[in-house]
């Protein structure tokens, strides 16, 4: 079993250049140390190391004179993750699959080069760059000893995908371990895909077993010395596999429970961005950073749209208190957002068990002023609508609902209902309805038409594609007294049509349902009437 090595990084916004004659620098500031002090564990997204691996460099170089770093890496890519290393690897294990082996060789060969590309480019050390071509080499030589095997096969088992994803941790570790050693920083590879077993890991389901998982990372952390590890994302096979049990946020989470496990002052995500807006950036000119949310705050936006971090990170490194730091390699002065743990009083009250709803009369001056905290948008929903038949009473038609949606595997976005009517927003990444060029709808998601048949047998059916979730989102947001009508006004005054409104118990988000043509233009009129102007 590979021994887990890990570090943790923070940078506390300040560029640190080093020239490539620097001394290797060990952690002599730490050996002085207790076993947990001062970590911050940092984790560079796939992109990021893609488009900005010498600036990380500088950036972990500076955090090691403050704190013990240990380093989470993606998978790389060079330019969009739709290109990048990971997606690759699942393409190659398909081609494989189908019996193409020739296609899946090609695209191991497209990794290769672009790995090699970077290498050339970046790493100085004639004996560091030999050193990674060897091992890119062989690494490269036994994915295809594999890809070879699967086409024999035709059959790619969870294990043997996972298998074939973890590479992709693997050679970017392997690169960055490389290049911060040209850069004068001894650092080594640590290779968590062969840490946990289904044996170790019952379900990860279970509470418990990130708990464990967390301690088992949290040891191996502490067993490293003088270098610095860099730590795969991708971390283990576990039962129904690391991609379909978690998604392709696994590295965020494989970073939080590093930083469970060693018990960090702070958890660091760093992208290209510095850090959560008041609305996408690239949409909304005047939108503003945060310097702060809460987690249910966090949790909502990334829900409904916005690439926060995955919902399984926060929640881990929020039931340990660990906060969260969202910051921008390529502008690391910037103080980024900070997830604030909520106080434990708070994150787990003590509820009655009943209570009163409270009037506006009985809010706070504060509760009245509050602006919402953020506006997103999330595109490719398609809107379900069901008409009971009246053959069914009302609690018994809502039941059959959710019991077809849970058999064809349909999460719902939003729901909205009466006695004999309810609308629910479906979101998928993949479209789920097509048009020909009569512009006549088809059903071509199977999970959706099965749903579809089964639903008309209680009620009539109909489907509205092309919709979009626009959502308003901020702590205690439902005791903003007017700010629903305002939000909806502001969309009616432009001429958008509401196909559903939901507001749900959270009492942090309004949301409805637009027409996908009419997001952005929601979405900008939204943030600029509530958020630049509202007082």
């Amino acid at each position: 079993m590979a021994t887990v090595q890990i570090l943790t990084s923070i940078v506390n916004g300040v560029s640190h250049t080093v020239s490539p004659g620097d001394a290797i620098r060990k952690h002599e500031q730490e050996k002085d140390l207790g076993s947990k002090a001062n970590w911050v564990v940092q984790k560079y997204g796939g992109t990021s190391i893609g488009k900005a691996a010498e600036d990380i460099t500088s950036i972990i170089r500076y955090g090691l004179t403050k704190d013990r770093l240990a380093v989470v890496c993606s998978a790389r890519s060079s330019s969009v993750k739709s290109d990048g290393t990971t997606t690759r690897l699942l393409r190659a294990a398909k081609a494989a699959e189908n019996g193409e082996l020739q296609a899946a060789n090609k695209l191991v060969d497209e990794i290769h080069a672009d790995h090699e590309a970077a290498a050339r480019k970046t790493i100085r050390n004639p004996d560091l760059l030999s050193a990674f071509l060897s091992d890119l080499v062989a690494e490269c030589v036994q994915l295809k000893r594999t890809l070879q095997a699967v086409a024999e096969l035709r059959e790619v088992s969870v294990r043997t995908e996972d298998k074939i994803m973890s590479l992709g941790e693997r050679l970017s570790c392997i690169y960055m371990t490389s290049l911060l050693s040209d850069r004068g920083t001894e650092a080594a590879l640590v290779d968590l895909s062969t840490v946990i077993n289904d044996h170790k890991v019952p379900s990860l389901n279970e509470e418990g077993a990130y708990k464990a998982l967390a301690v088992a990372l949290g040891e191996e952390v502490l067993k490293v010395k003088d270098k610095l590890p860099v730590i795969t994302g991708h971390f283990g096979f576990v039962p129904g596999g690391l991609l379909h049990a978690i998604g392709r946020g696994y590295t965020d989470l494989a970073a939080a429970l590093v930083a469970i496990g060693l018990g960090a002052r702070e958890l660091q995500i760093w992208k290209e961005v510095d850090g959560i807006f008041s609305a996408d950036p690239r949409k909304v000119p005047t939108a503003t950073l945060l310097s702060s949310v809460s987690p249910s705050e966090a949790a909502e936006l990334t829900y409904y749209g916005s690439e926060v971090i995955h919902p399984f990170t926060m929640h881990q490194v929020m039931i340990n208190s660990i906060p969260i730091r969202i910051k921008n390699v390529l502008n690391p002065s910037s103080g980024g957002t900070v997830i604030v743990p909520e106080p434990q009083g708070i994150r787990d009250p003590i509820r009655p068990k009943l209570t009163r709803g409270r009037s506006s009369t009985n809010l706070s001056d504060i509760d009245k002023r509050r602006k919402p905290t953020a506006v997103t948008v999330k595109n490719s929903i398609v809107v379900l609508n069901v008409h009971s038949n009246r053959r069914t009473r009302a609690h018994g038609f809502l039941a059959n609902i959710f019991s077809i949606l849970d058999k064809h595997h349909l999460s719902v976005d939003l729901i909205s209902s009466s006695e004999v009517h309810v609308s629910m927003a479906l979101h998928s990444e993949q479209s789920m309805v097509s048009s020909d060029e009569n512009e006549e709808l088809a059903i071509k998601d199977i999970r959706l038409q099965g749903a579809y048949d089964d639903l008309s047998l209680i009620g009539a059916v109909d489907i509205v594609s092309d919709m979009a979730i626009v959502s308003l989102v901020g702590k205690d947001l439902k005791n903003m007294t007017g700010i629903a009508g305002k939000f909806f006004s502001v969309l009616g005054e432009n001429n958008i049509n509401i196909e559903m409104i939901s507001q749900g118990a959270s009492e942090i988000n309004i949301s409805c349902v637009v027409s996908e043509r009419d997001s952005a233009r929601a979405l900008s009129t939204v943030h600029t009437i509530l958020f630049d102007f509202l007082e």
